[in-house]
Formats: C-alpha cells, structure tokens, sequence
C-alpha cells in the first residue's frame, strides 16, 4: 500500500518508494559512472538502478575472469613475472572477455548521460510521487539518514550500508557475492591464521584470483551507498518542501527581489 499511486498523467517520474527500496533519477557524472562499470563490469548499471543488466554483467565478469584467469594474470603482471602472465591466460575465454567489458562501459556511459537528460525533464515537471510503501513484509518511506553511517558499515560487510539506506536489492546481491568471494578466496581463514601468528600459512592458504575481486567490492559498496544516502537526503526534503508549500503556504504568498523573509 502506498500514500500515493502513479495516475500516469505526468510523462516522467523521478523517483519511486517501494518496499524493495528507493529508485530516483538524479544527475550523475558519466565519467565515474562509466569507471565504476571499468573497475567491474555491472557496477556502473547498478549504480543507475538498471539491476538485471548489472547482474547479469557482474555474473559474467566472475565467470569469464575466472576461466580466463585474468585476475592471476594480473597478479603475475604486478610481480613482473610477464612470461608466466601471458601463459596463464585461456584466450579461448580472453576473447569473449573483451568486448562484452568495452560494451559495459561505453553502455554505462551513454545510459548514464541519457538518464541525466530525463531526469532535468523529469524535475522541471516535478511531477508527485509517492514516499511511503508498506505491505505484510516490509515498510519503506522517505526520510533523512547519515551518510557517514553507511560507510562504516559498509566497511564491516559489504551490502550492510545499502541495507542501512533500504536499498534492498543491491543489498541482497552484494551480501550474496561478498559470501561467495570470502569461501572461496579463503580470506576470513586467513585472517584467523593471521591472528595466530601463522603469517606464511596464512598467506599460502589464500585464493589471489579470488581475494582481487574485494578491492572493487568495498569500493563500490561504500561509494554507492554513501552517494545514495547523499541523494535520498536530497529527496526527502525537497519532497517534504513541496508537500509543505503545497499544503500550509498562501498561494499568494511571493517572495520579492531583495525582500527579506521575518
């Protein structure tokens, strides 16, 4: 149930309360955007909220890296060991890699540039909105929150800070797949070895090709959640502004030039 339904007389909508999360279009930088989808294909779509192309990206970067095995040719590379680098690599796999991540970010880029051009139509019409979801197994509605919080918490587990901000889905999927990259990289065993003093067990015992996908993680994981916490705010008051002039302000109320407000 939701305080407001969509009668669809406005063209555009720029935001959207359900009980899975908090969707709204806000201006974007498409540079970062189409980094974010270069440090890891998916990233940059499920910044936008285009989750089933960001899934299906992220999927297939984890499958393909792996049985290419790009990571370890990185690894090999960053050691300066080129020869074994190269002699790692399936190019059988190589090859569908590398366009598939040229498309995620030339498509993050232009989606992204795109969605700032509606999102300017979808503001200037300010169309309302609705800003409080509930049902029999969730509740959702708009207010204010710390930014700072969702990164120390996402600091903790990556997908804890987009679960502080009800951003549900990216939650889920985040949680799910820091999971899977801690079993099968090993790294909580050997953080434990590591507090047992056994430093070279605890190095010997560690997945590289797994352990690089964490970097990316955490990175996203705190710079999307602190960027939507940032814009959530935003919303939520200029959502509370509009309900407040539409509702308690004198239609002829006018504020002039130079005139000062007592």
């Amino acid at each position: 149930m939701n305080n407001y339904t969509n009668d669809n007389t406005a063209r555009r909508y720029k935001a959207h309360v359900s009980v899975l999360g908090t969707t709204q279009m806000h201006l974007r930088n498409p540079y970062v955007v189409a980094w974010w989808s270069a440090a890891f294909p998916g990233f940059g779509h499920l910044l936008l909220s285009k989750y089933i192309r960001g899934y299906l990206l992220f999927i297939w970067e984890v499958i393909v890296n792996i049985m290419a095995n790009v990571n370890l040719a990185m690894i090999y590379s960053f050691q300066g060991n080129i020869e074994m680098a190269k002699s790692v690599l399936d190019t059988r796999w190589l090859l569908i890699y590398i366009p598939v991540y040229i498309f995620a970010i030339w498509d993050s880029y232009r989606t992204t540039v795109d969605m700032n051009k509606v999102f300017l139509l979808a503001d200037r019409e300010n169309h309302r909105f609705n800003s409080f979801s509930i049902s029999p197994i969730e509740i959702n509605y708009l207010d204010k929150r710390e930014p700072w919080l969702s990164v120390i918490w996402s600091l903790f587990m990556p997908g804890l800070g987009q679960l502080y901000i009800h951003r549900i889905l990216t939650a889920a999927f985040v949680v799910i797949w820091s999971v899977i990259f801690f079993y099968f990289s090993h790294a909580l065993e050997a953080v434990n070895l590591l507090f047992l003093g056994e430093t070279q067990q605890a190095t010997a015992v560690l997945s590289p090709e797994w352990l690089l996908f964490f970097p990316s993680l955490y990175g996203f994981s705190v710079f999307d959640s602190y960027t939507v916490t940032v814009e959530n705010n935003k919303l939520y008051e200029k959502e509370q502004n509009d309900y407040l002039r539409e509702h308690f302000q004198n239609p002829s109320f006018r504020i002039r030039k130079g005139q000062k407000v007592k």
